[in-house]
């Protein structure tokens, strides 16, 4: 009898009580794109839609041992990167990944929530950059976090591409700045790699509060289709069209009562099956 496989798919990041970012939402994503998800919890977050209340974070060989057990039995295709509270934790999971080299990793450097709230810790910042960084095949700030690596504010479409470029110079080799909270009709997303491609992503804004946990939908997402076989740069366009699309089938939806989530599952498929070599 042949014999199949789902593409599997890892996320290394917190979890979100409220379920709208996070774990939970880099799940949903997972499933709703037809790709089997695994987990890694790095930190339990007390949260809601209205914002956070606490943070706890999950020793280190308790995370390591996730990612490792994860790994070798379900050998994902992708691994996705997210909250990540602390340096000592930033460089364990990088240990550990490192045994992987053939696993491309997104890495979204999360630093603040939706609502503002901060999330990791100040010196996290560095060894994210030293550790972690190197070993991405992308990493996706949004427009604070790229302006927090960079210690300048980001505001617009030119401040995002200026702010690739010196995201570059560091231990990085290709960046995807979100443009989601900019102000206007029209939003952007700015990619650019050490090969010199540089690709403007644009998308039509949508009136909503629902937008908790787009970022790490995002990442999750193209870590996902690069599991479904696409290429990096078409990978991050199917990511992108995916989350607009959830966010509209979720604009008028009350959940919550703050910044609710999107709707993931608006069109979701079977998991995929794939046949075995």
């Amino acid at each position: 009898m042949k014999k199949y496989k789902y593409p599997a798919v890892l996320t290394i990041a917190g979890s979100d009580s409220g379920g709208c970012a996070g774990i939970q939402a880099d799940l949903k994503t997972f499933a709703a794109l037809g790709c089997f998800g695994t987990s890694a919890i790095t930190a339990v977050t007390v949260q809601n839609t209205l914002g956070i209340a606490g943070i706890h974070s999950i020793p280190p060989a308790i995370v390591a041992g996730q990612i490792r057990l994860v790994m070798d039995d379900f050998k994902p295709a992708a691994i996705k990167i997210g909250m990540v509270y602390s340096a000592e934790l930033v460089y364990t999971i990088a240990g550990v990944i490192r045994d992987y080299p053939a696993v491309p990793v997104i890495l979204d450097p999360v630093m603040a929530a939706t609502s503002g709230d901060k999330l990791i810790a100040d010196e996290t910042v560095d060894a994210l950059q030293n550790a972690l960084f190197p070993l991405a095949a992308l990493v996706t700030p949004n427009l604070a976090e790229a302006g927090i690596l960079i210690n300048q504010t980001v505001n617009n479409l030119a401040e995002m591409q200026s702010a690739a470029t010196e995201i570059l110079k560091t231990n990085c080799f290709a960046v995807l700045v979100k443009g989601g909270h900019l102000s206007g009709q029209k939003l952007y997303n700015f990619y650019a790699d050490k090969n010199s491609i540089c690709k403007t992503y644009a998308s039509e804004a949508i009136d909503t509060n629902n937008t908790r946990g787009t970022g790490c939908s995002l990442s999750a997402a193209i870590a996902a289709y690069l599991a479904l076989g696409l290429p990096l740069t078409e990978a991050i366009a199917a990511a992108g069209n995916y989350i607009h699309a959830a966010i509209k089938s979720g604009q008028d939806v009350l959940t919550g009562q703050g910044n609710g989530p999107i709707n993931h599952f608006f069109n979701p498929s079977a998991l995929i099956k794939q046949a075995l070599d």
